[in-house]
Protein backbone atom coordinates (compact mmCIF):
# COMPACT_ATOMS: atom_id res chain seq x y z
CA UNK A 1 0.00 0.00 0.00
CA UNK A 2 1.21 3.44 -1.01
CA UNK A 3 1.32 5.70 1.24
CA UNK A 4 2.10 9.51 1.04
CA UNK A 5 2.58 11.26 4.96
CA UNK A 6 2.92 15.41 4.10
CA UNK A 7 4.81 17.05 6.86
CA UNK A 8 1.88 17.73 8.81
CA UNK A 9 1.67 13.83 9.64
CA UNK A 10 -1.72 13.84 8.03
CA UNK A 11 -2.93 10.79 6.23
CA UNK A 12 -3.70 11.96 2.34
CA UNK A 13 -4.21 8.33 0.24
CA UNK A 14 -7.56 8.09 2.45
CA UNK A 15 -6.77 4.22 3.20
CA UNK A 16 -6.73 5.40 6.83
CA UNK A 17 -9.93 5.43 8.93
CA UNK A 18 -10.58 9.30 8.84
CA UNK A 19 -8.65 11.86 9.31
CA UNK A 20 -6.02 12.40 12.52
CA UNK A 21 -4.20 15.10 13.02
CA UNK A 22 -1.53 14.72 16.65
CA UNK A 23 -1.00 17.63 18.83
CA UNK A 24 1.53 19.74 18.32
CA UNK A 25 4.88 19.11 20.50
CA UNK A 26 5.23 21.49 23.82
CA UNK A 27 6.85 24.50 22.73
CA UNK A 28 10.81 24.65 23.95
CA UNK A 29 11.26 27.38 26.46
CA UNK A 30 13.50 29.80 25.84
CA UNK A 31 16.46 30.80 27.89
CA UNK A 32 16.42 33.34 29.88
CA UNK A 33 18.06 36.38 28.47
CA UNK A 34 19.87 39.48 30.01
CA UNK A 35 17.45 42.64 30.66
CA UNK A 36 14.30 40.75 30.75
CA UNK A 37 11.80 42.07 33.14
CA UNK A 38 11.39 38.72 34.94
CA UNK A 39 12.11 35.75 34.54
CA UNK A 40 9.10 33.33 34.40
CA UNK A 41 9.00 30.81 37.11
CA UNK A 42 9.46 27.47 35.73
CA UNK A 43 8.54 24.56 37.99
CA UNK A 44 10.89 22.71 40.42
CA UNK A 45 12.58 19.97 38.18
CA UNK A 46 11.57 20.30 33.88
CA UNK A 47 9.98 17.28 32.45
CA UNK A 48 12.58 14.20 32.23
CA UNK A 49 12.16 13.23 28.60
CA UNK A 50 14.11 9.92 28.84
CA UNK A 51 13.74 6.59 28.51
CA UNK A 52 11.34 5.98 32.04
CA UNK A 53 7.63 5.78 32.04
CA UNK A 54 5.66 8.90 31.75
CA UNK A 55 2.15 9.06 32.05
CA UNK A 56 0.01 9.39 28.82
CA UNK A 57 -3.04 9.77 28.19
CA UNK A 58 -6.09 7.80 29.66
CA UNK A 59 -6.93 4.64 27.37
CA UNK A 60 -9.47 5.08 24.76
CA UNK A 61 -12.07 3.37 26.24
CA UNK A 62 -15.91 2.35 23.47
CA UNK A 63 -17.58 4.95 25.25
CA UNK A 64 -15.01 7.97 24.94
CA UNK A 65 -13.38 7.28 21.88
CA UNK A 66 -14.11 10.04 19.62
CA UNK A 67 -15.71 9.01 16.28
CA UNK A 68 -13.45 7.18 13.98
CA UNK A 69 -11.31 5.90 17.12
CA UNK A 70 -11.90 2.73 18.37
CA UNK A 71 -11.25 1.59 22.12
CA UNK A 72 -8.00 0.38 22.22
CA UNK A 73 -7.93 -3.07 22.34
CA UNK A 74 -9.81 -3.08 19.08
CA UNK A 75 -7.54 -0.93 16.97
CA UNK A 76 -6.68 -2.02 13.23
CA UNK A 77 -3.79 -1.54 11.51
CA UNK A 78 -3.13 2.67 11.17
CA UNK A 79 -5.41 2.73 14.80
CA UNK A 80 -3.64 5.15 16.70
CA UNK A 81 -2.32 3.48 19.99
CA UNK A 82 -2.29 4.63 23.62
CA UNK A 83 1.69 4.74 24.24
CA UNK A 84 2.99 3.96 27.66
CA UNK A 85 6.63 5.30 26.72
CA UNK A 86 7.37 8.53 25.28
CA UNK A 87 5.82 11.72 25.83
CA UNK A 88 2.92 13.49 23.56
CA UNK A 89 0.33 12.07 21.47
CA UNK A 90 -0.43 8.64 21.28
CA UNK A 91 1.66 6.34 19.38
CA UNK A 92 0.60 4.99 16.21
CA UNK A 93 0.82 1.15 16.17
CA UNK A 94 4.42 -0.23 14.73
CA UNK A 95 2.88 -2.14 12.19
CA UNK A 96 1.33 0.98 10.67
CA UNK A 97 2.37 3.73 8.43
CA UNK A 98 3.01 6.65 10.92
CA UNK A 99 4.83 9.55 10.98
CA UNK A 100 8.73 9.38 12.19
CA UNK A 101 8.89 8.85 15.85
CA UNK A 102 5.00 8.25 16.73
CA UNK A 103 5.85 4.40 17.70
CA UNK A 104 8.49 3.12 20.08
CA UNK A 105 10.24 0.87 17.16
CA UNK A 106 10.48 3.28 14.14
CA UNK A 107 12.23 6.50 14.18
CA UNK A 108 10.53 9.41 15.93
CA UNK A 109 10.85 13.19 15.59
CA UNK A 110 14.22 13.94 17.42
CA UNK A 111 14.06 13.89 21.05
CA UNK A 112 11.07 11.76 21.46
CA UNK A 113 13.05 8.57 21.54
CA UNK A 114 15.60 7.57 23.98
CA UNK A 115 17.80 6.08 21.83
CA UNK A 116 17.55 8.49 18.52
CA UNK A 117 19.34 11.55 17.78
CA UNK A 118 17.23 13.80 19.35
CA UNK A 119 16.71 17.78 19.24
CA UNK A 120 19.00 19.24 21.72
CA UNK A 121 17.82 18.70 24.95
CA UNK A 122 14.79 15.95 24.40
CA UNK A 123 17.22 12.76 25.08
CA UNK A 124 18.77 11.94 27.88
CA UNK A 125 22.22 10.88 25.80
CA UNK A 126 22.29 13.40 23.71
CA UNK A 127 23.37 17.11 23.15
CA UNK A 128 19.77 18.79 24.77
CA UNK A 129 18.95 22.71 24.85
CA UNK A 130 20.58 24.11 27.80
CA UNK A 131 19.12 22.50 31.04
CA UNK A 132 17.15 20.03 29.69
CA UNK A 133 19.61 17.28 29.56
CA UNK A 134 21.45 16.29 32.36
CA UNK A 135 24.99 16.22 30.69
CA UNK A 136 24.35 19.61 28.30
CA UNK A 137 25.48 22.72 28.75
CA UNK A 138 22.41 24.74 30.13
CA UNK A 139 21.82 28.48 30.97
CA UNK A 140 21.95 29.40 34.58
CA UNK A 141 19.58 27.53 36.86
CA UNK A 142 18.67 24.46 34.20
CA UNK A 143 21.13 21.72 34.84
CA UNK A 144 22.63 20.61 37.87
CA UNK A 145 26.20 21.66 37.32
CA UNK A 146 25.06 25.05 35.86
CA UNK A 147 25.60 28.46 37.01
CA UNK A 148 21.67 29.49 37.15
CA UNK A 149 18.99 32.14 37.95
CA UNK A 150 17.83 32.55 41.50
CA UNK A 151 16.36 28.84 42.57
CA UNK A 152 16.82 27.24 38.83
CA UNK A 153 19.67 24.81 39.61
CA UNK A 154 20.92 22.49 42.34
CA UNK A 155 23.60 24.46 43.05
CA UNK A 156 23.61 26.74 46.14
CA UNK A 157 22.59 29.99 45.07
CA UNK A 158 22.10 33.27 46.86
CA UNK A 159 18.72 33.97 46.65
CA UNK A 160 15.05 32.63 47.40
CA UNK A 161 13.97 30.06 45.18
CA UNK A 162 10.83 30.49 42.91
CA UNK A 163 7.54 29.92 44.35
CA UNK A 164 9.53 29.32 47.75
CA UNK A 165 8.71 31.00 51.30
CA UNK A 166 11.30 33.30 52.24
CA UNK A 167 13.57 31.94 54.83
CA UNK A 168 13.70 32.74 58.44
CA UNK A 169 16.67 34.51 59.87
CA UNK A 170 18.40 32.41 62.25
CA UNK A 171 17.49 32.69 65.80
CA UNK A 172 20.91 32.16 67.10
CA UNK A 173 22.40 35.06 65.63
CA UNK A 174 19.35 37.08 66.92
CA UNK A 175 20.03 35.83 70.72
CA UNK A 176 23.86 36.88 69.99
CA UNK A 177 23.09 40.22 68.78
CA UNK A 178 20.75 41.12 71.56
CA UNK A 179 23.88 40.99 74.52
CA UNK A 180 26.17 43.09 72.12
CA UNK A 181 23.10 45.38 71.68
CA UNK A 182 22.72 46.08 74.96
CA UNK A 183 26.70 45.66 75.87
CA UNK A 184 26.94 48.98 73.50
CA UNK A 185 24.09 50.74 75.20
CA UNK A 186 25.70 50.26 78.60
CA UNK A 187 28.69 51.94 77.23
CA UNK A 188 27.37 54.28 75.52
CA UNK A 189 25.62 55.04 78.91
CA UNK A 190 28.75 54.98 80.92
CA UNK A 191 30.34 57.72 78.20
CA UNK A 192 27.45 59.80 79.14
CA UNK A 193 27.68 59.17 82.43
CA UNK A 194 31.00 60.26 82.57
CA UNK A 195 30.92 63.17 80.25
CA UNK A 196 27.85 64.68 82.14
CA UNK A 197 30.42 63.98 85.52
CA UNK A 198 32.90 65.93 83.89
CA UNK A 199 30.90 68.87 82.78
CA UNK A 200 29.50 68.96 86.23
CA UNK A 201 32.80 69.14 87.78
CA UNK A 202 34.31 71.80 85.13
CA UNK A 203 31.01 74.28 85.94
CA UNK A 204 31.92 73.71 89.81
CA UNK A 205 35.30 74.86 88.88
CA UNK A 206 34.53 77.47 87.07
CA UNK A 207 31.74 78.67 89.38
CA UNK A 208 34.88 78.63 92.07
CA UNK A 209 37.05 80.37 89.90
CA UNK A 210 34.53 82.85 89.25
CA UNK A 211 33.91 83.04 92.89
CA UNK A 212 37.77 83.64 93.74
CA UNK A 213 37.76 86.60 91.01
CA UNK A 214 34.56 88.19 92.82
CA UNK A 215 36.56 88.34 95.94
CA UNK A 216 39.45 89.33 94.45
CA UNK A 217 38.14 92.14 93.09
CA UNK A 218 36.50 92.82 96.20
CA UNK A 219 39.65 92.37 98.20
CA UNK A 220 41.40 95.08 95.39
CA UNK A 221 38.73 97.40 96.03
CA UNK A 222 38.77 97.76 99.82
CA UNK A 223 42.52 98.13 99.16
CA UNK A 224 41.98 101.08 96.51
CA UNK A 225 39.67 102.39 99.06
CA UNK A 226 41.80 102.15 102.00
CA UNK A 227 45.02 103.29 100.19
CA UNK A 228 43.09 106.66 98.51
CA UNK A 229 42.18 107.06 102.69
CA UNK A 230 45.41 106.45 103.44
CA UNK A 231 46.22 108.88 100.58
CA UNK A 232 43.69 111.63 101.57
CA UNK A 233 44.96 111.63 105.45
CA UNK A 234 48.86 112.02 103.99
CA UNK A 235 47.72 114.64 102.51
CA UNK A 236 45.88 116.18 105.66
CA UNK A 237 48.89 115.34 107.54
CA UNK A 238 51.13 117.20 105.16
CA UNK A 239 48.86 120.49 105.13
CA UNK A 240 49.53 119.91 109.40
CA UNK A 241 53.40 119.77 108.57
CA UNK A 242 54.97 122.50 109.59
CA UNK A 243 55.65 124.96 106.39
CA UNK A 244 57.29 127.85 107.52
CA UNK A 245 56.26 129.69 104.39
CA UNK A 246 53.13 129.21 104.45
CA UNK A 247 52.63 130.05 107.80
CA UNK A 248 54.49 133.44 107.33
CA UNK A 249 52.84 133.98 103.82
CA UNK A 250 49.36 134.33 106.12
CA UNK A 251 50.80 136.00 109.27
CA UNK A 252 53.08 138.75 107.45
CA UNK A 253 50.50 140.65 106.48
CA UNK A 254 48.41 140.96 110.45
CA UNK A 255 51.70 142.22 111.54
CA UNK A 256 53.16 145.90 112.41
CA UNK A 257 56.03 147.35 113.33
CA UNK A 258 55.16 149.74 116.15
CA UNK A 259 56.61 153.37 116.89
CA UNK A 260 55.91 154.32 120.61
CA UNK A 261 57.98 157.60 120.87
CA UNK A 262 61.99 156.72 120.40
CA UNK A 263 61.20 153.06 121.22
CA UNK A 264 60.46 150.31 118.37
CA UNK A 265 59.13 146.57 118.87
CA UNK A 266 56.59 144.26 117.26
CA UNK A 267 52.20 144.64 117.79
CA UNK A 268 49.88 141.75 115.72
CA UNK A 269 46.17 142.08 114.90
CA UNK A 270 44.07 139.70 116.76
CA UNK A 271 40.75 138.14 117.29
CA UNK A 272 37.49 140.48 115.87
CA UNK A 273 37.50 143.16 114.65
CA UNK A 274 35.95 146.40 117.09
CA UNK A 275 32.23 147.46 117.27
CA UNK A 276 33.15 150.90 115.37
CA UNK A 277 35.02 148.50 112.39
CA UNK A 278 38.39 149.08 113.78
CA UNK A 279 41.05 146.35 115.12
CA UNK A 280 42.59 144.98 118.13
CA UNK A 281 46.05 144.69 119.02
CA UNK A 282 48.60 142.88 121.07
CA UNK A 283 52.22 144.00 122.49
CA UNK A 284 54.26 143.87 125.12
CA UNK A 285 53.71 146.65 128.00
CA UNK A 286 57.21 147.65 128.07
CA UNK A 287 57.48 148.96 124.31
CA UNK A 288 55.14 151.52 125.25
CA UNK A 289 55.74 152.01 128.83
CA UNK A 290 57.41 154.99 128.23
CA UNK A 291 54.66 156.57 126.17
CA UNK A 292 51.86 154.95 129.16
CA UNK A 293 53.68 156.57 131.99
CA UNK A 294 54.42 159.48 130.67
CA UNK A 295 50.51 159.67 130.14
CA UNK A 296 50.42 159.60 126.41
CA UNK A 297 48.11 157.01 124.43
CA UNK A 298 48.95 157.35 121.14
CA UNK A 299 51.56 154.62 119.03
CA UNK A 300 52.16 154.20 115.49
CA UNK A 301 51.59 151.05 113.44
CA UNK A 302 54.34 151.05 110.33
CA UNK A 303 54.33 148.62 107.77
CA UNK A 304 55.96 149.22 104.03
CA UNK A 305 55.97 153.13 104.51
CA UNK A 306 53.01 153.34 105.75
CA UNK A 307 52.10 154.81 109.21
CA UNK A 308 48.38 154.06 110.59
CA UNK A 309 47.66 155.70 114.24
CA UNK A 310 46.76 153.67 117.03
CA UNK A 311 46.29 153.78 121.25
CA UNK A 312 46.56 152.17 124.28
CA UNK A 313 43.92 150.81 125.84
CA UNK A 314 44.99 148.80 128.37
CA UNK A 315 47.87 147.02 130.37
CA UNK A 316 49.05 144.07 131.92
CA UNK A 317 52.29 144.90 133.95
CA UNK A 318 52.26 141.89 135.80
CA UNK A 319 52.08 139.49 132.59
CA UNK A 320 54.26 142.31 130.10
CA UNK A 321 51.28 142.77 127.87
CA UNK A 322 49.24 146.08 126.42
CA UNK A 323 45.91 146.44 124.35
CA UNK A 324 45.82 148.96 121.34
CA UNK A 325 42.81 149.82 118.92
CA UNK A 326 43.33 151.55 115.38
CA UNK A 327 40.24 152.68 113.75
CA UNK A 328 42.11 150.95 110.34
CA UNK A 329 40.69 147.31 109.22
CA UNK A 330 43.27 144.56 109.11
CA UNK A 331 42.49 140.78 109.62
CA UNK A 332 43.16 139.77 113.20
CA UNK A 333 44.98 136.51 113.83
CA UNK A 334 43.35 133.16 115.23
CA UNK A 335 44.30 132.17 118.84
CA UNK A 336 45.17 128.72 119.50
CA UNK A 337 42.20 126.99 121.94
CA UNK A 338 45.14 124.66 123.23
CA UNK A 339 48.05 124.76 124.94
CA UNK A 340 51.41 124.38 123.15
CA UNK A 341 53.74 121.47 123.34
CA UNK A 342 57.36 121.10 124.14
CA UNK A 343 58.80 120.09 120.95
CA UNK A 344 56.36 121.35 118.85
CA UNK A 345 57.49 123.96 115.99
CA UNK A 346 56.75 127.49 115.84
CA UNK A 347 57.38 130.38 113.62
CA UNK A 348 57.94 133.74 115.17
CA UNK A 349 57.27 137.15 113.03
CA UNK A 350 58.54 140.50 114.34
CA UNK A 351 61.02 143.90 113.30
CA UNK A 352 63.76 142.90 115.08
CA UNK A 353 66.03 146.50 114.96
CA UNK A 354 63.36 147.77 113.51
CA UNK A 355 63.86 145.52 110.24
CA UNK A 356 59.60 144.88 109.40
CA UNK A 357 58.59 141.17 108.41
CA UNK A 358 61.71 139.63 109.53
CA UNK A 359 60.68 135.31 110.24
CA UNK A 360 62.06 132.81 112.22
CA UNK A 361 61.44 129.16 113.49
CA UNK A 362 62.40 126.58 116.03
CA UNK A 363 60.36 124.45 118.27
CA UNK A 364 58.88 125.10 122.14
CA UNK A 365 61.53 124.03 124.45
CA UNK A 366 59.75 124.44 128.08
CA UNK A 367 57.48 126.21 130.36
CA UNK A 368 58.96 127.66 132.50
CA UNK A 369 57.91 129.82 135.85
CA UNK A 370 59.95 133.29 135.77
CA UNK A 371 60.23 136.09 138.41
CA UNK A 372 59.85 138.75 136.37
CA UNK A 373 56.46 137.04 135.12
CA UNK A 374 53.17 136.48 136.73
CA UNK A 375 52.77 133.52 135.00
CA UNK A 376 54.12 130.37 133.38
CA UNK A 377 55.89 131.85 129.97
CA UNK A 378 56.73 129.70 126.94
CA UNK A 379 60.90 128.91 126.25
CA UNK A 380 61.65 128.87 122.71
CA UNK A 381 64.92 128.42 120.45
CA UNK A 382 63.86 130.72 117.47
CA UNK A 383 66.31 133.43 117.29
CA UNK A 384 64.98 137.29 118.40
CA UNK A 385 66.50 140.35 119.02
CA UNK A 386 65.73 143.60 120.57
CA UNK A 387 62.58 144.75 118.00
CA UNK A 388 61.08 141.34 117.95
CA UNK A 389 59.23 141.91 121.51
CA UNK A 390 55.52 142.10 121.42
CA UNK A 391 55.77 139.94 118.09
CA UNK A 392 52.85 136.64 117.68
CA UNK A 393 54.29 132.91 118.11
CA UNK A 394 52.86 130.97 115.69
CA UNK A 395 52.42 127.18 115.32
CA UNK A 396 51.83 124.75 112.60
CA UNK A 397 48.21 125.65 112.33
CA UNK A 398 48.84 129.21 112.17
CA UNK A 399 47.21 130.22 115.11
CA UNK A 400 49.28 132.28 117.99
CA UNK A 401 50.30 130.57 120.87
CA UNK A 402 52.39 133.33 122.69
CA UNK A 403 54.01 136.81 122.43
CA UNK A 404 57.61 136.80 121.93
CA UNK A 405 58.77 138.96 124.98
CA UNK A 406 62.59 138.49 126.18
CA UNK A 407 66.19 136.62 125.69
CA UNK A 408 68.64 135.56 127.90
CA UNK A 409 71.25 138.05 127.51
CA UNK A 410 74.46 135.79 127.55
CA UNK A 411 73.27 132.93 125.52
CA UNK A 412 71.67 132.79 122.31
CA UNK A 413 68.60 130.06 121.81
CA UNK A 414 66.74 131.05 124.67
CA UNK A 415 63.56 133.13 124.39
CA UNK A 416 60.56 133.37 126.10
CA UNK A 417 56.83 134.33 125.28
CA UNK A 418 53.86 135.02 127.37
CA UNK A 419 51.14 132.32 126.58
CA UNK A 420 48.44 133.91 124.67
CA UNK A 421 45.84 131.77 126.60
CA UNK A 422 46.71 134.67 129.64
CA UNK A 423 46.34 137.69 127.24
CA UNK A 424 43.06 136.62 125.99
CA UNK A 425 42.39 136.29 129.40
CA UNK A 426 42.80 139.27 130.86
CA UNK A 427 41.55 141.59 127.74
CA UNK A 428 38.42 139.65 126.07
CA UNK A 429 39.39 140.31 122.50
CA UNK A 430 40.51 136.85 121.30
Amino acid sequence: MNTETDSAGYDRDGGGQGWYSPPPPPPIPRPAQPGDARIPAYPAAAPAFGPGPVPGPAPYTAASAPPGHPATDSAGPGVPAQSTTGYGPPSFAPSAGAPPGFGPAVAEPPGFGPASADPSGFGSAVGAPPGFGPAGGAPPGFGPAGGAPPGFGSAPVHSLPFGAAPAEPPRGRVRKSRPLLVTAIAVLLAVVGVQAFVLLRVEQGLDKAYGRLDQAEKDAQERAQALQERVTELENSLGRQFNPEAIASAVVPSVFRVRAGRVTGTAFAVGKNTASGGTNLFTNYHVVEGVYTGGGRQVFLERQDKRFPARIVAVDKGNDVAHLQTTSKFAGLTAARTPVKAGQQIVVVGAPLGLEDTVTTGVVSAFRDIDDFASKVIQFDASINPGNSGGPVINSAKQVVGIASAKARDAEGIGLAVSIATACGKFKIC
